[in-house]
């Protein structure tokens, strides 16, 4: 396989991977520790005060043996967290622990910057992981990444906008909508100024993280299984119909391309296509609004349930020197324990199964709309090392083709690339 190391951070929309190379630091304290560093997104207080928590808790059970370290580096809308990646990857000085986002679990296994972790769980532990996330970090049939929580997508509603219009709301997964009932929902809907529905959670990854589970409902997926071909797959027969009537909506005038911020929590959209996140929004800070949430819709005639998935996850880097002590660590970090209470203070689903024996609130709706679909229907974004070409590729493909552009044309175009970039850096020699 043609590795680039360039293609990591390309991947992720960081480009110009300066040359360089140096040997491994040693990483021991002055007190003969062996020193174990995690590097992760900075995120808001209660999961920093976690951080601090758990890291000084690690640290005074394994006093004289392990003393482990958390550098939090902020995000935001730069590429900071990137760029301090790429520059590690050229000196050798990555932290033995990196926390990457989902879909990008394969670009780094692929270019072997981080390492299998099949042994790092017994084989009973890994079983309590949700499949979802299990999925979203294995490349090439080998698991590369852990996480402590999930990520789920629904339809959510306003209670008040569907009683008035007289529309019964799916209570079951087994009969949610189908588009052509969810289409007449938004359709009856739209009226005095509000949007039958909100589509798109942004116009980046976020398009891919939702609009790919039309197409899997459809029969298809942008890629094929093994993430090697979007050719025939993203622009299929019938990757073209779900492009087709995602653009119905827009077209329609039942959902807008350009949607005010909060569209659905200031009542400007009566049905949204959101995120398990948007639970503790709603219900922290709009109280007044009655709302609920059903499950993502369905396409005709026997379509395939499905739901995305996906978070960020934990992955080991190839400069890790001492593997028992990042051993010791991630069992530590992902133990049920520390998985529910992680969980519990982001407000996002577990991936451990048993933490819902704890977090009762899974089990009561709206929560457990979420669960299910983990449970049930839940799939991860494509797993490729070429999925940064192909999801810029597909959002560029849906917004050219809501703004009028041919369909077959833009998904061409967005396969033609994904291919490309592909076959020039990762296919077999």
């Amino acid at each position: 396989m043609k590795k680039r190391l360039i293609a990591v951070m390309a991947a992720i929309a960081v480009a110009g991977l300066a040359a360089g190379c140096s040997s491994v630091k040693e990483r021991v304290n002055e007190d003969g520790e062996s020193v174990i560093t995690v590097w992760s997104p900075s995120d808001e207080p209660a999961i920093e005060e976690w951080w601090t928590e758990k890291i000084a808790e690690f640290n005074k059970a394994h006093e004289g043996k392990i003393e482990l370290k958390r550098e939090a580096i902020v995000r935001a809308d730069s590429y900071a967290y990137e760029d301090k990646v790429n520059a590690a990857i050229t000196s050798n000085d990555l932290p033995d622990i990196l926390y990457v986002d989902g879909p990008n679990v394969s670009v780094y296994a692929a270019n072997e910057i981080t390492v299998p972790l099949d042994d790092y769980f017994t084989e009973e532990e890994w079983s309590d992981f949700l499949d979802s996330s299990k999925n979203q970090n294995t490349y090439n049939g080998k698991i590369y990444a852990v996480g402590a929580t999930e990520s789920s997508v629904a339809l959510f509603y306003n209670k008040d906008m569907l009683n008035a219009a007289g529309i019964k709301v799916p209570d079951k997964i087994e009969d949610s909508w189908t588009w052509s009932e969810y289409y007449e929902v938004a359709k009856k809907l739209t009226k005095d100024g509000v949007v039958g529905t909100n589509i798109i959670m942004d116009k980046g990854e976020g398009l891919s993280y939702v609009l790919e589970q039309f197409w899997i409902s459809n029969g298809t997926d942008f890629v094929s299984e093994d993430g090697t071909k979007a050719d025939g797959y993203i622009n299929s027969k019938k990757g073209i119909e779900a492009a087709e009537f995602l653009n119905s909506l827009i077209q329609e005038g039942y959902a807008n391309i350009d949607p005010i911020q909060k569209e659905f929590h200031n009542e400007k959209a009566a049905t949204m296509l959101g995120g398990s996140w948007e639970v503790a929004t709603l219900e922290k800070d709009y109280p007044d609004l009655n709302w609920g949430v059903t499950y993502f819709p369905v396409a005709d005639d026997g379509g395939v349930l499905t739901s995305p998935t996906g978070d960020w996850a934990a992955s080991v880097t190839k400069d890790v020197q001492d593997k028992e002590a990042v051993k010791e660590v991630m069992r530590f970090l992902f133990s049920e324990e520390n998985v529910t209470s992680y969980a519990k203070a982001i407000s996002k689903p577990p991936t451990r199964q048993s933490s819902y024996d704890v977090l009762t609130e899974y089990n009561e709706y709206p929560r457990s709309v979420f669960k299910e679909q983990l449970m049930q229907t839940g799939h991860p974004r494509p797993r490729t090392p070429s999925y940064s070409v192909l999801s810029s590729g597909f959002s560029e493909a849906m917004l050219n083709i809501f703004t009028g552009v041919d369909p077959k044309q833009a998904l061409d175009k967005a396969a033609e690339d994904m291919d490309k970039d592909y076959n020039k850096y990762y296919a077999e020699e």
